[in-house]
């Protein structure tokens, strides 16, 4: 109840403070956190599988319809790891293709997966694990968020808000960030973007790729264009989030990690003294 009533006064302040984030937005904040760790280092290890992204129904055999790969060749120099991108390639020695302190064949480097040596099975039982915790805590943050309005009226950007995108992004440019009770506009639109789009997107094309689900939702891999669009999706997603990702921590670092961190952890936030007098 004590979070109920914040959300309906989210502007409140207490010495400076205004509850922020509500117990619903930092635990699944955490959980997520925890989640996509494992299901990143996880998936890079299923992706060493078969390290070669493909666009259709299938991995060409007759034909070349892969658009990433990365392999090792013999060279007059000795063993090389090249990456493919669209035609492109590239020498990656010693970070994809061929890597580690005694060179070997794989897609990413052990230091980038779980577990770090070869093991494609222990990967699949982790990934699938955390997977499944990420969408009950997808679903719980969905139904909480929308029950004390927090979707709609921290997340999603409206008219007004998309109205200061400009000052947003300069003032963004200048590193002078927007210490207010509510998000800025360009957390809005990465953040409906993240929970939106990208999170389910990840969801779906994950699904769409079990033999099961298959089964009982073809239309679902219909959508995707295929297995091998839909694990090609699912590897871009993964990109996406983890340029996100390094752009919220240097966010974090640049706003201020303290009091950034405070509120994820309590729900308190220090907003300006200007604004907290206004609310007064």
């Amino acid at each position: 109840m004590a979070d109920e009533r914040a959300e309906k006064r989210p502007r409140k302040s207490r010495d400076g403070l205004v509850y922020r984030q509500s117990i619903w937005t930092r635990v699944t904040h955490w959980v997520w956190a925890v989640c996509l760790f494992f299901l990143l280092l996880t998936g890079l290890q299923i992706f060493n599988a078969h390290p070669t992204l493909y666009v259709g129904q299938e991995s060409g055999f007759e034909y070349n319809n892969a658009i990433l790969s990365m392999t090792a060749e013999n060279t007059a120099d000795g063993p090389r790891g090249y990456t493919t991108v669209f035609g492109h390639k590239f020498d990656s020695t010693g970070l994809f293709g061929l890597s580690g302190p005694r060179p070997s064949v794989q897609g990413f480097p052990g230091w980038a997966t779980i577990p770090s040596y070869r093991d494609l099975g222990t990967g699949r039982v982790v990934h699938f694990f955390f997977a499944w915790v990420f969408v009950g805590t997808m679903l719980i943050w969905l139904v909480a968020s929308v029950a004390n309005k927090h979707l709609w009226r921290d997340v999603v950007p409206k008219g007004r808000d998309l109205r200061r995108i400009g000052q947003d992004i300069r003032d963004h440019l200048r590193l002078r960030f927007d210490h207010g009770a509510k998000y800025n506009v360009l957390q809005k639109l990465s953040y409906s973007v993240v929970l939106l789009v990208l999170f389910p997107l990840m969801v779906l094309t994950g699904l769409s790729m079990s033999p099961a689900m298959n089964a009982a939702w073809p239309w679902l891999l219909e959508i995707f264009g295929g297995r091998q669009s839909a694990r090609t999706l699912h590897f871009a997603v993964m990109l996406l989030l983890v340029g996100f990702f390094i752009i919220h921590i240097l966010m974090v670092v640049a706003a201020g990690p303290i009091n950034e961190l405070r509120s994820m952890i309590t729900g308190w936030y220090r907003v300006k003294k200007t604004e907290t007098k206004s609310d007064e």
